[in-house]
């Protein structure tokens, strides 16, 4: 195997894993281990301190070896790599798509090994199907999601996927990308729908909404129960694609992420039914926090599964190309400083624009990163939602130059191990902390922006 298909792989792997892409680093030290370089050879040529690059390493392999369920090396990882690029990963099946070997249950091969074959269905379904998109904003510009697209494509049209969670920071781009995804694949479907739930609908006012759209000769039914069963006889006769927005907007604030206000709890069944029951159609759920019950079914159910969206990475470029910026060679920090998000570079570029002239340079002068007060109103919004042990969590780690480790959070704020443990896995599903395993243990720690944020908002 050359550099290229290693490197293609290992993306591959890491990105069905975590939702996230090879970092340069991470790339740079796959490239020196292929060559034969040391680490401190890589580092050298590289410009970045030994251990920095051993850190870097180690956590590659780390997170190799948990993907492939076997102990990958810097020693062996080329060998593993040409056992499974060796299996006929390329085979079509009878629907057109693609039989991708499977590790742990993850399809390592994504849209690169599949993207030229053409998906085709075994039932019928019109070129122009019935499209409601109700209130949905027109998109004025779309930045490369690629990947994303076809790894969606792959579980809605190859694997049958009922209910997928598209879960991201608020800003980062659900909405673009689930309204990007239509345009792509809606060609396979009878019915798509969009619906936001922003304005917290209640489970009777959002299925009476949906069984208008489908032919009815009856009245529509008032009780919750029949009204379901209605639904989900229609996605059985009809291939619908449906799309909730702004799911999170269901949940109550003050309380533990993915609980359900008082009224709303008939969502979950509602949503336990459409990942059970035998039918063809699939649900697309856009949320800042992840449902509990998407946990839950997505552990032994193969229809239910969630996806991360993540940073743009280079992609985000364009944004602060059509603003204009200087400084070309700095972007790259910018984006890295901001998580990709689309959301916080625009408004941020809009005050590199205002007070810097349009010099990233400049900018980046400033010791910490600067939010902006529509960016910090954004979050205001999600940190709203939280709960006192959560705050209290966030605010702990915002003080730690270094990720931590749960016992040493423990030992400094006042939480019971139930309470730090139930704050902890909240957090993770609001995607407010992040977490990395070295050595069987999880390290906790904020990026910059979040750390930032809740300095301003809770320690001064």
């Amino acid at each position: 195997m050359d550099i290229a298909e290693i490197l293609e792989l290992a993306d591959d792997l890491v990105f069905s894993k975590t939702g996230k892409h090879l970092d340069r680093l991470q790339k740079t030290v796959l490239k020196g281990t292929v060559q034969g370089q040391t680490y401190p050879e890589i580092a050298k040529d590289n410009g970045f301190s030994e251990s920095h690059v051993k850190n870097v390493g180690h956590e590659l392999w780390n997170l190799l070896s948990s993907g492939l369920g076997e102990k990958v090396t810097k020693a062996n990882f080329k060998s593993i790599f040409k056992n499974i690029r060796s299996k006929n990963f390329s085979q079509i099946d009878s629907k057109g798509c693609q039989n991708h070997p499977t590790i742990n249950n993850i399809n390592i091969f994504t849209d690169k090994h599949r993207s030229h074959s053409p998906t085709q269905q075994p039932q019928q379904t019109p070129t122009q199907p019935h499209i409601d998109l109700g209130d949905a904003p027109e998109i004025f510009r779309f930045y490369d999601r690629t990947t994303e697209l076809a790894t969606l494509e792959n579980w809605i049209i190859c694997d049958r996927t009922r209910l997928i969670a598209l879960l991201g920071i608020s800003g980062i781009g659900k909405t673009t990308l689930s309204l990007q995804l239509i345009e792509q694949i809606k060609t396979n479907f009878d019915y798509i729908i969009y619906r936001s739930l922003r304005f917290s609908p209640t489970l009777n006012a959002t299925l009476t909404n949906l069984l208008q759209i489908f032919p009815h000769e009856a009245d529509i039914p008032q009780h919750i129960e029949t009204q379901i069963s209605q639904v989900l006889n229609y996605l059985r006769q009809h291939r619908c694609l449906i799309i909730f927005d702004d799911l999170q907007m269901l949940f109550a604030s003050g309380q533990l992420a993915g609980q359900y206000k008082t009224g709303y709890e008939d969502y979950q069944l509602f949503f336990k039914l459409i990942a059970e029951v035998n039918h063809h159609s699939c649900l697309l759920l856009n949320t800042w926090e992840k449902p509990r019950e998407i946990a839950k079914l997505e552990k032994s159910n193969n229809y239910v599964r969630t996806f991360v969206l993540g940073s743009l990475g280079l992609a985000a470029k364009e944004i602060l190309k059509e603003r204009n910026l200087s400084d070309e060679d700095t972007w790259e920090t910018l984006i890295d400083i901001y998580q990709g998000n689309p959301l916080w570079l625009e408004l941020t570029a809009s005050t590199i624009e205002d007070i810097f002239a349009g010099s990233v340079s400049d900018f980046l002068q400033c010791d910490a990163p600067i939010l902006d007060e529509s960016l910090q109103a954004q979050l205001d919004q999600q940190f709203q939602r939280l709960t006192q042990q959560e705050i209290l969590v966030m605010t702990q780690l915002a003080k730690e130059g270094k990720p931590v480790a749960l016992p040493d959070i423990l030992k400094i704020v006042e939480l019971s191990v139930s309470d730090l443990v139930n704050a902890m896995r909240s957090l993770g599903r609001r995607l407010l902390v992040e977490g990395k395993e070295e050595e069987k243990t999880t390290f906790f720690s904020l990026n910059t922006v979040i750390k930032e944020y809740v300095k301003s908002r809770y320690m001064r």
